[in-house]
């Protein structure tokens, strides 16, 4: 009975993590957007701003799922592993943003939240979950 109630301790103190990791996902392209993304995606149903947010959500999901299973046995360790790379992963997101916006014409951030769909959409979010793939696979 202690093992359930232990697994249930480190299942919410990670998924607590978890879940704030992907808060700072949510600001972090809101951020790197124009205007507001909630009303970007839910008033205005936004296709490339869900895509963009959809694909960081992932990443960041995948990278605290890789941290997770591939956790060390003492848990506060694991705990701390999961946060540093989990940000780790937004950092690295928010480079490779800012670098494919280098490297193209115009604004990135005002090209993603654009009405009429847009193939730098599929870039973006292929590239940030390409960094999540990178940053998972140090992990293990």
């Amino acid at each position: 009975m202690s093992d359930i109630v232990n697994g249930l301790g480190r299942a919410t103190a990670y998924g607590a993590l978890g879940l704030v990791l992907l808060v700072l996902g949510i600001v972090l392209v809101d951020l790197l957007t124009p205007g507001k993304l909630g009303r970007q995606i839910w008033e205005e149903r936004n296709r490339n701003a869900a895509l963009v947010l959809s694909s960081a959500l992932l990443g960041i999901g995948g990278i605290v799922f890789t941290s997770i299973w591939t956790t060390y046995e003492d848990f506060g360790k694991g705990l701390v592993s999961t946060a540093a790379f989990g940000l780790l992963g937004l950092v690295m997101m928010a480079v490779a943003f800012l670098v494919v916006d280098l490297v193209t014409p115009g604004r990135l951030g005002s090209t993603l939240v654009e009405p009429e769909p847009h193939p730098a959409v599929w870039v973006t979010a292929s590239c940030n979950l390409a960094v999540s793939a990178i940053v998972s696979a140090s992990i293990a």
